[in-house]
């Protein structure tokens, strides 16, 4: 199994950023799968969740402004940034059923 997040960079205030997160080797469509982050020094913190049936769930810190979706026939979950903020600061990681991406760098500047 194999998981790649893309799609991280620099973005000022108020900015927008869409990651993305390619799996291959499982059955993508049959998987919750949900983002996460986590800033050095801290614990990794739930962002959102999106499930077979396409419930999402989100963080109150990043509701109204992140929307989280997939596309089964691209094995591709996506993460829509908007109204970015400094403490969106993060390394963003990608979470499939149990298998974690490297992770991508998502920097605010204000």
């Amino acid at each position: 199994v194999r998981v790649v997040e893309s799609g991280g960079g620099l973005v000022q205030a108020g900015g927008s950023l869409r990651l993305s997160c390619v799996a291959s080797g499982l059955l993508f469509r049959v998987h919750a799968m949900g983002w996460y982050r986590q800033v050095p020094g801290n614990q990794r913190e739930l962002v959102a969740t999106i499930n077979q049936l396409g419930i999402t769930n989100y963080t109150d810190a990043v509701k109204g402004r992140f929307t989280i979706s997939r596309d089964n026939a691209k094995n591709t979950l996506y993460l829509q940034m908007n109204s970015l903020k400094s403490d969106d600061t993060a390394i963003y990681y990608c979470r499939i059923f149990t298998y974690w991406g490297q992770g991508t760098q998502v920097t605010v500047s204000s």
